[in-house]
């Protein structure tokens, strides 16, 4: 018999529903299987599918398992601020001034950001140098030239981002990018927006899956931990995301210490059951 579970869709990185990354989370999934959890996410078409089970972590809130269309991750952004939010609604009792949060990247320590959330980004499992002949693929990939490309490095903290620093916004706006020459990567595109609404112009280009994710958490953490750290960005900044799909994504970055914090606003949208 098909169990029917909780469902909630979300908005995630927006101040506006249908702004952001849209989220689907199944509460107390802790009796579905991985296949199910898989081919429930593979049915939904979202970049990411969350299910909320119990913890088994000692001080955590809950336990998340995180899947694309194709695969589960250790860890994302979007996921964790909206299965967060989700969690929330459904436990308001809780009054602790930081969530914590189990997933497969370990536990992360989530916390009330005015209106919205920020996570405590996790530590990059690889990072630094590109070499020539990746780098070359990328250049390939997105279609630029090396003089275009200010910087780049590995900033992976699960999905395997490598990010690549652009001089304008433009040029960021200007790519059109060729799945099949990446060749699996997933690469994260950023640049300056002097004057804008935002202080960052991002994009998400995943090799992978070959599309455009709309708003990244997880990118735009790692991006921080690398572009602070070397003094390129400021210790507190907004990344615009999601432009050329018609989104509005925000994201907050700030390092606080050693730490960086990504927050952003999560709108309802769906609330009902789902069988599976």
């Amino acid at each position: 018999m098909p169990q029917v579970l909780r469902f909630e869709q979300v908005d995630v990185f927006a101040e506006r529903a249908c702004q952001g990354n849209a989220l689907a989370v199944v509460l107390a999934a802790d009796g579905l299987s991985t296949a199910q959890m898989q081919a429930f996410a593979a049915w939904t078409q979202l970049s990411e599918t969350t299910f909320l089970l119990a913890p088994t972590l000692p001080g955590a809130h809950y336990r998340v398992r995180i899947f694309t269309p194709l695969r589960e991750l250790p860890f994302a952004g979007h996921p964790t601020l909206g299965s967060c939010q989700v969690w929330l609604q459904h436990y308001p009792q809780c009054s602790a001034e930081e969530i914590v949060q189990e997933c497969a990247a370990g536990a992360i320590r989530i916390r009330r950001q005015g209106s919205g959330l920020a996570f405590a980004a996790p530590p990059l499992v690889r990072s630094g140098e590109v070499d020539p002949q990746t780098l070359a693929t990328v250049r390939q990939g997105l279609g630029l030239s090396a003089a275009q490309v200010q910087a780049s490095a590995w900033v992976d903290n699960g999905p395997g981002w490598l990010g690549v620093l652009l001089g304008s916004r433009d040029e960021v706006l200007a790519i059109r990018p060729d799945y099949l020459a990446l060749g699996g990567l997933n690469v994260g595109v950023i640049a300056p927006w002097p004057g804008g609404e935002a202080d960052v112009e991002v994009r998400a280009l995943m090799g992978e899956e070959r599309c455009e994710d709309p708003v990244t958490g997880s990118l735009n953490a790692s991006l921080a931990q690398w572009l602070i750290a070397c003094g390129r960005l400021p210790t507190r900044y907004t990344a615009s995301q999601g432009t050329l799909l018609g989104r509005r994504g925000r994201v907050q970055l700030e390092r606080t210490g050693e730490e960086v914090w990504v927050g952003g606003q999560v709108q309802g949208v769906i609330s009902g059951s789902v069988s599976l």
